[in-house]
């Protein structure tokens, strides 16, 4: 099985391509688990929810994948918590980091920034988003992981994830 992990800032259409790949695919997507949690906090999030999220994404993971075909699409990834974490608390728990290393994804689409900011409640950052696309970029180059930037608008964002994944397909002959 092929694992894919979409990655990048808030507001850049992680969660419509996770959707739109998992159809195109027949199979299924691993949604963020933090935004359930976080809607159901009834506190601001601590440092101790990033561990708690990063739980709940890796069972929600576990649990899907014996549903997918070929491929698992995951909406997001410990690389999103990592960051996520750095810039709130200055810290990353030690579970988070441990996980991240022993991620296995088979190819990381970084998404870009060039889609228009939709607001929502749980998005913080809407001036940031260059910043923290640079800063995803340079965790993936020094995790040393396979990745592709996805840009560009909805449809030619799709056609540009396609593009990685069927290459990736025919490498692996699946």
């Amino acid at each position: 099985m092929l694992k894919i992990a979409i990655t990048g800032p808030e507001s850049t259409g992680k969660s419509t391509l996770s959707a739109q790949l998992a159809k195109h695919y027949n199979t299924v997507w691993v949604p963020e688990f933090a935004r359930t949690y976080i809607a159901s906090l009834n506190r601001e999030y601590t440092i101790d929810d990033i561990e708690a999220i990063a739980r709940g994404q890796l069972q929600q993971e576990q649990q899907l994948q014996a549903s997918a075909g070929t491929i698992l699409i995951s909406d997001t990834d410990l690389l999103v918590l990592k960051i996520w974490s750095e810039h709130a608390f200055g810290r990353t728990p030690a579970f988070v980091l441990d996980r991240l290393q022993q991620q296995d994804y088979n190819l990381y689409l970084l998404m870009g920034v060039d889609l228009p900011w939709e607001p929502d409640p749980q998005r913080e950052h809407p001036h940031l988003r260059q910043f923290f696309y640079d800063w995803y970029k340079r965790e993936l180059q020094t995790m040393g992981v396979p990745f592709a930037e996805i840009s560009g608008q909805q449809q030619e964002r799709f056609r540009n994830a396609l593009q990685h994944i069927n290459a990736l397909l025919r490498q692996a002959k699946l």
